[in-house]
């Protein structure tokens, strides 16, 4: 039998609900077998709810998490026992080491509660890392990096050094990873809900545009480049993340492309973001976030928008900023 693609989502609905209520996750060893996970975790988010007012699932069929479409006790009865640890990288550079504190703190209330978390803080002024109450389980480890005169080279440089911490320490260490930026507070719940093989989210200034509207880089020459006829959604440079050897990958690819750009003395239009989106156009990620973990602080909550989990905090960029 062949469905049409607009009834896909719903038959696999059906199919996801038919196993649930046979008690199919009861039965499941979903702790002994990674590919089980990577497979299983895209068919369980949407058990029992669903939304009409916004899009809840991609056209290539991965779940884009909002309140609303999935169920944060079922979700966590799968992931909690497996005990999982959640690496979180966060770049606390130059004058932005000032926000760390405040990330920290509201991490610890709302970021992965219940698992194991080890926060890997980049910094130049590793004496100006605040001492945060951390709950048991959780962990938190200063790397340097040097010091910069531009952010633009600040920008570019994350995917190579997570990709060399990851090399070096991460991949022994924890099992899932985010990458987030630091002038940013969680509000609310970011749960088991967000972890996928590959994950990325909406930018909030873009999803309700369409592709022909979105900053992609448009000059051929770039690494980065993605044709006016081709992008799916505009993703924040400000998380990503997923399985520790796929976000590898991805910070291996594009390092090698911010490389290869470097030497034919072109920067793409946003940096790690523009490289970050022509990645995943083609690597599609197997979990969409929606805005909701990633908002920014002078926007007004939308009636899309329920909850409010991580956004960005205001701030003076000529201030922080190094060459602004």
């Amino acid at each position: 039998m062949r469905f049409s693609s607009n009834v896909k989502p719903y038959v696999l609905l059906l199919i996801v609900g038919i196993f649930l209520l046979l008690g199919y996750v009861n039965h499941f060893d979903i702790t002994s077998n990674t590919d089980a996970i990577i497979g299983y975790e895209s068919r369980t988010l949407f058990c029992f709810c669903r939304r009409t007012d916004v899009v809840s699932v991609t056209p290539w069929l991965a779940p884009i998490v909002w309140e609303g479409t999935y169920d944060p006790v079922l979700i966590d009865n799968i992931y909690k026992p497996m005990k999982l640890t959640i690496a979180t990288t966060v770049f606390a550079v130059g004058k932005y080491v000032r926000f760390l504190q405040d990330f920290l703190e509201t991490a610890e209330k709302h970021f992965m509660v219940g698992f194991n978390v080890h926060y890997y803080v980049f910094t130049d002024r590793p004496d100006d890392v605040p001492s945060v109450n951390l709950t048991q389980g959780r962990h938190l480890s200063v790397i340097q990096v040097p010091v910069s005169n531009r952010w633009q080279e600040i920008s570019a440089r994350r995917m190579e050094i997570i990709q060399t911490t990851i090399e070096r320490q991460i991949r022994r260490e924890a099992d899932y990873i985010f990458c987030l930026d630091v002038d940013s507070k969680f509000h609310a719940r970011w749960g088991s809900e967000s972890l996928g093989r590959l994950v990325a989210v909406i930018h909030p200034g873009y999803y309700e545009q369409t592709r022909d509207h979105f900053p992609y880089e448009r000059r051929p020459a770039s690494t980065a480049y993605i044709p006016m006829d081709e992008g799916d959604y505009y993703y924040g440079g400000a998380m990503f993340g997923g399985f520790v050897e796929d976000v590898y990958t991805l910070t291996k690819v594009c390092r090698k492309r911010f490389e290869e750009d470097a030497g034919n003395s072109i920067e793409a239009a946003w940096q790690e973001e523009s490289h970050l989106n022509r990645y995943l156009l083609y690597n599609k990620p197997s979990k969409v976030l929606s805005p909701e973990y990633l908002w920014q602080d002078f926007k007004a909550q939308t009636k899309e928008v329920k909850v409010i989990r991580f956004s960005g905090v205001i701030k003076n960029y000529a201030e922080v900023r190094p060459n602004v």
